[in-house]
Order: structure tokens, then C-alpha cells, then sequence
């Protein structure tokens, strides 16, 4: 088949590789001509395990091409798919004026009859806006399907090659056929194809990712309240996930969720059931949480410091929102560094994929390092932002002798806190004891 994508970030961009690497023919457009010009030059704007290596090879094959003109894309496609941003607006509902605009232009190139799909996260109604809108422009033979991603940034290309499911909202027959045929090569060991009517597709995605938000919120909460009664929150969380209905996706303690779904969606979501007079009290919650956790973290930074940060020196590992991603929307490591700079701290930072996006927010307010041991150099305690692997087992002695002090807080609970105290760290974690050095014997 021969499709276009309309908008080349984390969605549209993967979206388009996997397309391609079926064997269909996928020309990607965005508006951002140094973007295009990058991947055709084979560099990639952002970093997702195993697609550059995709993109090369289908590049190469002439099934995947790159352009900033949509009409030329547009002309030569049976299938359209929309994967441009829909950032939340002030009251938290979704901007969808770049998915309008891209319907506009659908309208005046395409000639013939057209499937226009919606890739990006959009609000029950999108597409049935979407619809009239092009019948009142003569064209309804341009049909609009709802077809939500579930691609889970550090592993999106494996998800879409291996897709737990397909959601394909379609009111129209021809138009539902024609999806099942294209996702038919990616469903072959009996991953499941789910059709249904386009409100309910739309609903899902949202659904979906308002659930799991739930969980991370939920999960922190009670971590608050085992710190307060002296329980290990880790432990709860072994206790209760090996219950089958509950499960252990989701449920791991830190600063909360970021990136560019879960803050957006959720509070898009509570949008939509104010203007439909439903009360989202268990979502407004989720937000609550969500934004304290990662304030009470940094508040256990203050009291330990004594109220104040003046002339500290802070180390932090991680600045992407998850690992296995340079994506830094909502993270909470951004959140924590603006909060030390503001109480008149600094920062020492390494990531292995985020600093070049951190640098375009802070510029020279913090110190980038080279590698993660560089960014201890004689400060006053480590901060661990991100669960990247190769955090999880460094070489303690080496730590502890480049602080200045040997003091971790840790946002991702990657470490025994006996362990620590053993090794003579004192030791901040979430929902979990804290640790001072063990006594030793002699002193």
C-alpha cells in the first residue's frame, strides 16, 4: 500500500518505519524543514532502540522517504495518517488545530477516495468532526478512521512489530477492511485485532493511558503512607502484585509519570467529562499526586540540607522521563533541577540520551558531564532521577569516595537501603525506611 504520515516525532516517525518495513511505500512529512533534512542525511532527531537501524535499511530499499511538502504525499496515497502533536491547551483540553489543518489539506489534494486516519491522541468527537468537515467540503469519499498507537517510548518499534493489539475505529466497511489488510503481516501469531466504533476507539487510548497513570498515583500514595508508618513499599508492592487481577506493571514507586502521554491525556480526559457533566474526582487525584510526589521528594532534599541549598552542589543521574528514551516532557528530573536552582543549589548532570534535550531548556545553568562518575566531583549528595541500567550497579567505593558526602536520594528505589547504610551512604528513598551508616564496630 502507499501511505503518508503526517508529522515525523516519536509516533509518526515509528509509525511510519514499521509501515514501511512490511513492504508498504511511506513517505513521512513534517512542517520542520531541518528535521527532514536531518533524516534524509540518515541522522534521527530522537533516540528509540532499533529504528535507526530500521529507517537505514528501508530508506535504502526505497520503501521509506522523507519530504516537507504534504501535498506531494498526500497525492500519491490510499491511506493518510495523522500523527501530529495535540499539546493540551490552558484548561488541559487538546489543541487540535494541526489535525484540522492537515484534514484542510486532505481536502484540497487528494483526489479520489482517501482513508484519513488519527494516529495522535485526540477526544471522543475528533473524528466525527473531522468527517463533517470534509463532507461539507464535498468529500465524503474521503473516510476518517480512529486508529490510537499504544507505543511504549524505549521499546515503541518492538510494540508496533509485536502489537499486544490493533484498535481500528471504523463506521465504514470498505475503510475497516482496508486497516485489517494493513495491519494482517503484524497480527500473524494471533495478536488481537479489535474493530469498533469510532467514539470508542477514540475513548480507549485515553482510557488506556488514564488507567495506568491511576496505578503509578496510586502506587505512590501508599508509598507516602508506608514511609509515615514504617512499612517497605517494596515489599507491599511483591505482596500485592502477584495477585493476578492486580499484576506488577506499573506499580513502582518514585517521582511519578511524565513524558508526552500520561500528563496530557489525563487531564485532556478530565476536560472532556467536565464538558459532558462527569465528575473525574479519581483522575483530579491522580493529577494531585502525581505533582506532590515529586514536590515531597524534593522537600526531603531541603530538610536534609537544613532549609537551605545555598552553594550545594548536587549531582543527578537521569534527566529523560523513563529509560531508554531522550524524551525530557514532564520529567520529573526537570521539575527537581529547576527547584535547586531556585534555592540557589547546582547541578551536575549525566544521562547517555537526554542532555542535548535538557540543554536546550537550561542551557549553561547546570554542568553537563561526560559520564556519570564525572558528575559526583565533589558534591554534596547524588540525586537519581531515571532508572537507566547502568545505574543500578556502580561501583560504590567510587561514589562514595567523589562525594563530598556520601548521601544518595534516590527517586527510583534501585538499592537495598541496609545495603546502603552497610556501605556507609545515608540513604533517601520512596516509600521505604531511610538508612544512616551502620555503627561501626571500634568507633
Amino acid at each position: 500500500m502507499k501511505l503518508a504520515i503526517i508529522g515525523t516525532g516519536y509516533v509518526g516517525l515509528v509509525t511510519g518505519t514499521c509501515l514501511a518495513e512490511m513492504g508498504n511505500q511511506v513517505v513521512c512529512v513534517d512542517t520542520d524543514a531541518s528535521k527532514i533534512a536531518q533524516l534524509r542525511q540518515g541522522k534521527i532527531p530522537i533516540y528509540e532502540p532499533g529504528l535507526s537501524e530500521l529507517i537505514e535499511a528501508n530508506v535504502g530499499e526505497g520503501r521509506l522517504t522523507f519530504t516537507t511538502d504534504a501535498r506531494q504525499g498526500i497525492a500519491d496515497s490510499q491511506i493518510v495518517m495523522i500523527a501530529v502533536g495535540t499539546p493540551p491547551k490552558e484548561d488541559g483540553s487538546a489543541d487540535l488545530s494541526a489535525v484540522f489543518a492537515v484534514a484542510e489539506t486532505v481536502a484540497e489534494v487528494a483526489s479520489g477516495s482517501r482513508v484519513l486516519v488519527t494516529k495522535s491522541t485526540v477526544p471522543v468527537g475528533t473524528c466525527q468532526a473531522l468527517q463533517e468537515r470534509l463532507n461539507a467540503k464535498g468529500r465524503a469519499d474521503i473516510v476518517v478512521v480512529s486508529n490510537p498507537e499504544f507505543l511504549k517510548q524505549g521499546d515503541a518499534v518492538n510494540d508496533f512489530l509485536k502489537p499486544e493489539r490493533v484498535v481500528i475505529g471504523a463506521d465504514n466497511a470498505e475503510a475497516s477492511q482496508l486497516m485489517q489488510e494493513l495491519y494482517g503481516p503484524f497480527l500473524r501469531t494471533g495478536n488481537r485485532l479489535i474493530v469498533m466504533d469510532i467514539a470508542s476507539a477514540e475513548m480507549t487510548k485515553y482510557v488506556a493511558n488514564a488507567f495506568l497513570a491511576t496505578k503509578i498515583s496510586f502506587i505512590n500514595e501508599m508509598s507516602n503512607l508506608c514511609q509515615k508508618v514504617g512499612a517497605d513499599i517494596e515489599l507491599v508492592r511483591a505482596g500485592i502484585s502477584t495477585d493476578s487481577r492486580i499484576g506488577d506493571k506499573f506499580l513502582f514507586p518514585g517521582l511519578g509519570f511524565g513524558g508526552s502521554c500520561f500528563p496530557k491525556d489525563v487531564k485532556a480526559l478530565i476536560q472532556t467529562g467536565q464538558e459532558f457533566g462527569c465528575d473525574m474526582s479519581i483522575l483530579s487525584s491522580v493529577v494531585q499526586v502525581n505533582e506532590s510526589q515529586r514536590a515531597s521528594f524534593f522537600d526531603r532534599i531541603l530538610q536534609h540540607f537544613g532549609g537551605s541549598l545555598q552553594g550545594k552542589k548536587l549531582a543527578m543521574w537521569g534527566l529523560a522521563f523513563k529509560p531508554r528514551t531522550d524524551d525530557t516532557r514532564e520529567a520529573p528530573a526537570l521539575s527537581l533541577i529547576q527547584w535547586i536552582l531556585d534555592k540557589g543549589g547546582s547541578v551536575q548532570a549525566f544521562d547517555p540520551k537526554a542532555m542535548p534535550k535538557v540543554k536546550q531548556e537550561f542551557g549553561d545553568k547546570i554542568q553537563y558531564c561526560d559520564l556519570a562518575y564525572d558528575a559526583l566531583t565533589g558534591a554534596d549528595a547524588l540525586i537519581i532521577a531515571t532508572e537507566w541500567n547502568e545505574f543500578r550497579r556502580p561501583d560504590f567505593e567510587r561514589v562514595k569516595r567523589m562525594l563530598a558526602r556520601p548521601v544518595i536520594f534516590d527517586g527510583r528505589n534501585l538499592y537495598s537501603p541496609d545495603r546502603m547504610a552497610q556501605r556507609g551512604f545515608e540513604y533517601y528513598c520512596v516509600g521505604r525506611p531511610d538508612q544512616n551508616p551502620l555503627p561501626v564496630a571500634g568507633r
